[in-house]
């Protein structure tokens, strides 16, 4: 399973706003990878969409967006050419670095696949790069185009062409662009580890262009054929084997333990992504979610309230907390299911909550509600209340807390360090009262 992709925007190299969607795993994020689509391409196509929920199904999270002046972004196609494709790409890269992580990954379908081999120099912490059906050279593109229609491009400086089923114009500073420079020097120069995927029927981008790709990369290298696919991979299982074949390959370079553990328990990092009004994005060591508002109260409901993490909190520990006992204990529980609702209630109107509030003031007011897959005696179901209330976010809900706040930039800031809670359990010498048999 994947979420839903993020409706992203960020500035291109022009300053023109370029239209992304982020495929986020439900799980833990191994790696960010960058996604460069083919030439008059766009990020929604069946292919690329289908890769990249491939490849967060295997906790790669992949950013994929239209290039200027294509698809949803903003800018003209016209004026944009080969280079200014790179700088899209490094201009992506930034926006990851800067809201999420930066991407480890890098991959391109056709003259995508080209413009990654370029890019992956401007982004330094590229660990791995994935051509598809990419040309030896970005000139390629040009068979496209008639001869007729170039020299037009070449007299006018600039003609329409049509490409499939659309019509784009195309500059000669584009043609002359792909011409200048072959990219046989920036993949020798790769020094990544680089994963060739190529059919051998492909009419588009022929399977010589892997062979030339290949024979000039440095290793670690591999290829891997597409077989009968076209260039497009407009076949669904054509799609999901170059998407689960390229997540299986980068396994070698993308651990799981990717990030240290230290972090994994470590901080918690909250910061504004820029879409909507109140979304943030969460870093907590190597998982990343969202936080949000519902569309009624002017968020875009991507996800949890901070009401609900705090509910996501006291349900988790409580469950981790019963888990821990009955392990230690042998107590056949079965699954254990926490049910959390948060409310403001009057403090006068909450008999059974422990409050100094005056009267007349709100107080928050959880309610838990525990179900076991286990028959139930009175007693056992005493002592799970009992257990559930020693919960450490329980506790800490119910007592006083002190927050301590500090100001700083974005470099002298510094989250402070949280405690699990399951080592807090374990390390709170008031849990042996649960060491009694039930």
């Amino acid at each position: 399973m994947t979420s839903q992709p993020l409706r992203l925007n960020f500035p291109g190299h022009s300053g023109a706003s370029l239209s992304a969607r982020l495929d986020l795993p439900n799980g833990p994020v191994r790696a960010f990878a960058l996604f460069a689509h083919c030439f008059t391409c766009s990020k929604d196509l069946a292919a690329v969409r289908r890769i990249a929920t491939e490849l967060a199904r295997a906790g790669i999270a992949v950013l994929r967006f239209d290039f200027t002046g294509l698809g949803s972004s903003e800018g003209e196609f016209s004026s944009t050419d080969f280079w200014s494709n790179i700088a899209d790409l490094v201009s992506a890269a930034d926006y990851l670095r800067r809201h999420f992580d930066a991407p480890s990954v890098l991959i391109g379908h056709s003259l995508g696949g080209a413009a990654v081999l370029s890019a992956s120099k401007q982004i330094p912490e590229t660990r791995a790069v994935v051509t598809i059906g990419a040309p030896a050279d970005a000139s390629h593109v040009l068979k496209l185009v008639s001869s007729s229609e170039l020299s037009r491009i070449d007299r006018d400086g600039a003609a329409d062409v049509r490409i499939g089923e659309r019509t784009f114009r195309i500059s000669r500073q584009f043609v002359e662009d792909v011409r200048r420079e072959p990219l046989v020097r920036d993949i020798a120069s790769l020094r990544k580890p680089l994963l060739i995927m190529h059919a051998p029927r492909d009419e588009t981008v022929g399977i010589e262009n892997a062979t030339e790709i290949f024979l000039a990369a440095k290793h670690p290298k591999s290829f891997i054929s597409l077989d009968a696919a076209d260039h497009l991979l407009s076949d669904p299982a054509d799609a999901a084997f170059a998407g689960q074949t390229m997540a299986g390959w980068l396994s070698r370079y993308i651990s799981a333990d990717t990030h240290q553990e230290d972090d994994v328990h470590g901080n918690v990092r909250v910061m504004e992504t820029g879409e909507g009004r109140f979304q943030n994005m969460v870093r907590a060591g190597r998982h990343r979610l969202f936080a949000d508002e519902p569309e009624k109260m002017g968020g875009l409901g991507s996800g949890p309230t901070p009401y609900d993490f705090l509910s996501i909190a006291l349900g988790a520990c409580t469950s981790m907390t019963l888990r821990l006992y009955a392990d230690r204990k042998n107590i056949p529980l079965g699954r254990v299911i926490v049910d959390v609702a948060h409310e403001k209630v009057h403090a006068v109107d909450c008999s059974d909550c422990a409050t100094d509030a005056p009267p007349g003031a709100k107080i928050d007011r959880f309610t838990r509600t525990i179900a076991l897959d286990t028959a139930l005696t009175d007693e056992l179901r005493a002592k799970i209340i009992e257990i559930a209330n020693k919960c450490p976010v329980h506790r800490t809900l119910e007592s006083s807390s002190s927050v301590s706040t500090s100001v700083g930039t974005f470099k002298e800031a510094t989250p402070a360090r949280s405690q699990n809670p399951v080592q807090a359990l374990a390390g709170d010498e008031s849990a042996s009262e649960t060491d009694g048999a039930p």
